[in-house]
């Protein structure tokens, strides 16, 4: 029962990534290091009140007490310490020049992303889903505008703090393909717990077929209802927070909206991607994130919620 913990693709001991193996192997030594500690401090107790309960030299007591108190936790401590600070560079290690950096910045409650393409002026700008090529490092550039939150995928490397006011970097690099999940370590308000992304690792050929297909403006509609959702879309005001490249939606305060239906969720993890969970959310977001800043319109009539559902999941 124990051991279920450490698989799965939230596990940090089910590494797919050269950050997150560094971490397991660290953290397998501290484990080791603890139990020395622990079992030479107990041994002495169990000697001292068990074995030989008899009242102890001054000598013999002051050997105890130095020998299992002080020299083997000092010198166990110190091996650790010593492993961790040379340990550190590699995983601060920059990717070569001319790769892939990646802009996270995160928000109450959810993740703005933006890929810095070599020789491209614009990023390109998606949210709540990261991929990454396998076998490649990558540069993150972390950020927040409103409070402290921490962007962490266990099983490819540690977490890091995004801090309003300052960009912090972190680096990975996965070693297998697969889907992860991806959460804030940092309690940032009253839906922390549902600010989660996926993060997905792919070949080379894979990820740049994504990639480009990202980078392409929003397909138009192309059916009635898909129709008739676009324009609901931008009547009810949705364009005010929100953008879809390609149409006259430029907003900015909410997550990019431009190829949301080919995404693995729906509002940072919390729900599906389904045309239900899609109507579900624009007519009530405050009943699956409290405190969320987007309104509710449950007041729309039913037929332009299925409409905006249904083209919200046509964007591919």
């Amino acid at each position: 029962m124990l051991l279920a913990g450490c698989d799965g693709p939230a596990s940090a001991l089910d590494p797919a990534g050269r950050g997150a193996a560094d971490i397991a192997v660290l953290f397998t030594i501290m484990a080791v290091g603890a139990a020395v500690v622990w079992a030479v401090v107990v041994a002495i107790a169990l000697y001292a009140g068990l074995l030989n309960p008899r009242p102890h030299s001054r000598r013999s007591a002051r050997w105890l007490i130095l020998g299992g108190g002080v020299i083997v936790p000092t010198v166990t401590l110190a091996a650790l310490l010593l492993y961790g600070l040379v340990l550190m560079p590699q995983l601060r290690e920059p990717p070569p020049a001319g790769g892939l950096r990646i802009d996270v910045s995160g928000e109450q409650w959810w993740w703005r992303v933006a890929y810095h393409l070599p020789g491209h002026d614009a990023p390109v700008t998606l949210a709540n889903e990261i991929r990454l090529p396998v076998g490649e490092r990558t540069e993150f550039r972390l950020s927040s505008p409103d409070v402290i939150h921490s962007f962490w995928i266990p099983a490819l490397g540690g977490k890091l703090d995004n801090i309003p006011g300052r960009t912090t970097t972190l680096v990975l690099e996965p070693t297998r393909t697969g889907t992860y999940r991806g959460i804030c370590a940092e309690y940032c308000g009253s839906s922390h717990a549902r600010m989660e992304f996926h993060a997905v690792v792919m070949e080379r050929p894979a990820f740049d077929r994504w990639l480009a297909a990202q980078a392409a403006p929003a397909r138009p509609p192309a059916t009635t209802l898909e129709q008739r959702g676009a324009e609901a879309f931008l009547t009810h005001g949705c364009a005010a927070c929100h953008a879809i490249r390609g149409t006259p939606a430029a907003g900015v305060v909410g997550p990019d909206l431009t190829h949301v239906g080919s995404r693995l969720g729906l509002a940072a993890g919390t729900l599906p991607n389904d045309p239900d969970a899609f109507r579900a959310w624009v007519a009530h977001p405050d009943a699956f994130k409290p405190d969320v800043p987007m309104p509710a319109f449950a007041m729309l009539p039913d037929d332009d919620l299925d409409a905006i559902a249904a083209y919200l999941e046509s964007l591919q």
